[in-house]
């Protein structure tokens, strides 16, 4: 980043230590994609700076957020022109090519975590993901609750028959509007890899299909249960990719199908609707095991124990539990737990950049980690952020004595004791975790045998 710092002496100042970290993120992203009006007072690489800080900043409203990211984009390119004050024309502007700008954001930190995370990128021999969806609470306004609102709360005819069932309380709550966010995680290095949001009523599964061809090609996607569902399977499956998925109640389960060599724990997930399409069986291999309360039942379509064995299946899928931390980190860490903007079109934007730029934050804590042979797992986003944060509030103060950002990130750790349970605590619990159940296994039928291999007989001639 080409900027002039003017500091006393030869003490550099903190908007060094913040230019390198912003140069290491963005270096390789091709702005020749990306094309402005001449007459426009930003460029490419200057709106995607000003939009990451805008994102780290921890102001108490967006206009502020924006007025400290612009003080510092002025400081960082002081041969350029200011870029225009006015937050309602950065916001536009962002609505115009956030989309565009952080497509290529992502593909540029999907290449750097290959290049300086590579011995983090594979876990048990796979590229892991985990996949799971959670909602972001918006504003009260008529523009969320147009936009993002559950489609029978936007029928207003449903909306008044509802309203009409339902005391003021239960409406008012019910009406709260959110954004659905389904993102897509890898598990080695505990980083996000893509996102999609939408109304509150969006489909995971739907989001999870639309982020597969960004996945590398063989890698596995670990699920909970809500992502169980043979079109959904399938898809993954087709596409070159493996499936870890948990199965509740909810699936049946079929074996003895004879569709390929029996072994033990294999069985086939065949829905009726599939057999009637003439649609092959999905072949699983089913592991049990005994969870803290219930037992919890695994489908994997690696077949073979020798490349994937079953303690390798559990402990890959208690990893997919750091997706989890990652939504407490956006939400209470990162602040994103309610959004501030009042227009559908503005909370979409701040939802991006604020994943893009915990994104950021968490690649640069862990390029640092990686050098000492640091766990990954053992990043503090807190300590990261206000890593960051101190450089934005303090930019151009001169470094202190030993409070470099690469000693900042390298101690931004979470304390290495083992923390104890807390169910014996007596505060009240409010979120009753529904029993998931196993799924049920039945024999197949002579009938499902025999249409299995007219459809074998047929797939081998094709």
């Amino acid at each position: 980043m080409s900027h002039q710092d003017r500091s006393s002496g030869s003490t550099p100042l903190n908007s060094q230590q913040l230019g390198r970290a912003l140069q290491w993120l963005l270096a390789g992203v091709d702005w020749k994609t990306v094309a402005f009006r001449q007459d426009c007072s930003w460029t490419p690489k200057r709106l995607v700076t000003a939009a990451i800080l805008w994102a780290w900043s921890d102001e108490q409203t967006l206009g502020e957020r924006f007025f400290a990211a612009r003080r510092i984009i002025t400081h960082f390119f002081p041969q350029q022109s200011p870029p225009a004050g006015s937050s309602q024309a950065f916001m536009k502007l962002l609505r115009r090519w956030t989309t565009t700008l952080v497509g290529l954001l992502q593909m540029t930190l999907r290449q750097r975590m290959q290049q300086v995370l590579s011995a983090q990128w594979t876990t048990s021999g796979f590229v892991v993901f985990g996949v799971d969806g959670s909602r972001v609470e918006l504003p009260r306004t008529k523009s969320h609750q147009d936009a993002y609102s559950p489609a029978s709360w936007r029928s207003g005819a449903k909306r008044r028959s509802r309203r009409r069932k339902q005391t003021a309380a239960q409406v008012r709550k019910a009406n709260v509007p959110q954004m659905w966010l389904t993102t897509m995680f890898h598990v080695g290095t505990g980083l996000p890899w893509d996102w999609r949001t939408g109304p509150s009523d969006s489909s995971e599964r739907g989001h999870a299909l639309e982020m597969l061809p960004k996945l590398p090609e063989g890698s596995l996607v670990t699920a909970d249960a809500g992502f169980v569902g043979y079109e959904f399977a399938r898809t993954i499956l087709t596409s070159g990719r493996h499936l870890l998925v948990r199965a509740g109640a909810n699936v049946r389960l079929l074996q003895h199908l004879g569709f390929v060599r029996e072994s033990h724990g294999l069985v086939y997930v065949w829905t009726d609707r599939a057999a009637k399409r003439q649609e092959p069986p999905l072949v699983f291999r089913l592991i049990r095991a005994h969870g803290p309360k219930h037992p919890i039942c695994l489908l994997t379509s690696v077949l073979s124990p020798g490349t994937l064995s079953e303690g390798e299946v559990f402990d890959l899928y208690k990893q997919r539990w750091g997706i989890e931390l990652f939504y407490r980190h956006l939400k209470q860490t990162f602040g994103r737990r309610k959004l501030r903007s009042t227009s559908a079109w503005n909370a979409a934007v701040e939802l991006e950049w604020s994943l893009a730029g915990l994104w950021g934050l968490g690649l640069s804590a862990a390029a640092e980690l990686a050098k000492t042979g640091t766990s990954l797992s053992r990043i503090s986003v807190a300590g990261v952020l206000r890593a960051f944060r101190r450089l934005l509030r303090d930019y151009l103060h001169p470094v202190a004595p030993g409070q470099t950002l690469c000693r900042l990130l390298r101690s931004a750790l979470i304390d290495p004791y083992r923390r104890k349970t807390k169910q014996s605590r007596d505060y009240p619990r409010k979120k009753k975790h529904e029993v998931i159940g196993v799924p049920t296994i039945t024999d197949a039928s002579p009938q499902q045998v025999r249409q299995a291999r007219l459809i074998k007989t047929r797939m081998q001639k094709g």
